[in-house]
């Protein structure tokens, strides 16, 4: 039973999002039966498969709504700076030719899944690096690097403060 109310919850979670994302889209901003129907069956199917990640494995602690103001300051701050000096840094390799690719093994010191996927999310937005896999036992992250300076980095050579964060926002 307990399961259901968790599907129930994140099923009512989801349509709500889907609602706010689309109420632009009709005459007066309402709604069409065939877009309530498809944001029905789209948020089902997601509550279906999410349900767990937010309930049981500590992701209901992402929605308490500091934490979301902590994302809004980190994506305008650290993240859109760290993006604009990636996409520099990139755009300086591509016309010099200086690349020095190659993948790196560190380890951020994330507990959760949540705060691990924001990390990898972070890590992959963030042009030149690209998080290929997250070792689940020993939470090692394996990136593609495009300038490996250090073949054994620390999380801030490779991501700067997106490690620091991820603990904060995510876990």
């Amino acid at each position: 039973m307990r399961r259901v109310a968790q599907i129930a919850a994140t099923f009512a979670l989801a349509f709500l999002v889907y609602l706010v994302l689309t109420i632009p889209s009709g005459p007066l901003g309402l709604w069409s039966l065939d877009e309530l129907l498809a944001g029905a069956v789209i948020s089902f199917l997601v509550a279906l498969v999410s349900y767990r990640l937010l309930w049981e494995r500590g992701g209901g602690r992402l929605l308490q709504p500091w934490r979301w103001v902590l994302f809004l300051v980190y994506l305008l701050g650290p993240f859109f700076l760290a993006m604009a000096k990636a996409n520099l840094d990139v755009a300086y390799r591509v016309i010099t030719g200086r690349i020095r690719p190659g993948i790196v093994r560190f380890n951020p010191g994330l507990r959760t899944d949540a705060g691990r996927t924001f990390l990898a999310n972070s890590i992959t937005l963030t042009p030149g690096t690209l998080t290929l896999e997250v070792d689940e036992a020993t939470g090692d992250f394996y990136v593609h690097w495009i300038n490996v300076r250090n073949v054994d980095p620390t999380p801030e050579e490779v991501c700067g403060p997106f490690p620091k964060w991820a603990k904060v926002v995510a876990e």
